[in-house]
């Protein structure tokens, strides 16, 4: 279905007006696929991001700045979400040692285990990509990485 046709909207100023409403839209669309996918686990996209990240680091454990500076939506506030996977028990809080201001957070083996299950699921979250070629994503990727430069 066309941009026109889901959000009601006849004409654009232009294409590069329509461009960025297409992103913006597609984003939420995407966005909301996956909170839809995530919720049986009781996470939100955002937490989802949180513990991605610390298992990417895993076994070493990062500062909050660290975090927020590689979340995809630097808005998030990476306090509160952290504070909420640790009460789930899927994150650690240590204070470091060197440093008693310095906090580490850590994914828990609770934390690898819910990604573990939701990786399990990736191909059919991945499959709401599949409209497009694997030329297409690598042309696509190229065009947005040039939009952001």
């Amino acid at each position: 279905m066309s941009l026109e046709q889901d959000i009601k909207q006849e004409k654009f100023e232009n294409e590069f007006q329509k461009v960025a409403v297409n992103i913006l839209y597609t984003s939420s669309w995407l966005y909301n696929i996956n909170a839809v996918r995530l919720k049986p686990y009781g996470i939100t996209p955002e937490q989802y991001n949180v513990l991605r990240i610390l298992r990417g680091s895993h076994p070493k454990a990062l500062m909050l700045a660290e975090i927020t500076c590689r979340m995809l939506d630097k808005s998030s506030n990476a306090t509160r979400l952290v504070e909420k996977l640790r009460q789930k028990g899927l994150v650690k809080r240590d204070i470091c040692e060197n440093n008693r201001r310095q906090v580490d957070i850590v994914i828990t083996a609770r934390g690898l285990d819910a990604l573990s299950k939701i990786d399990v699921e990736y191909s059919a979250w991945q499959s709401t990509l599949k409209n497009i070629s694997k030329a297409d994503a690598i042309e696509l990727n190229r065009i947005l990485d040039k939009l952001r430069g």
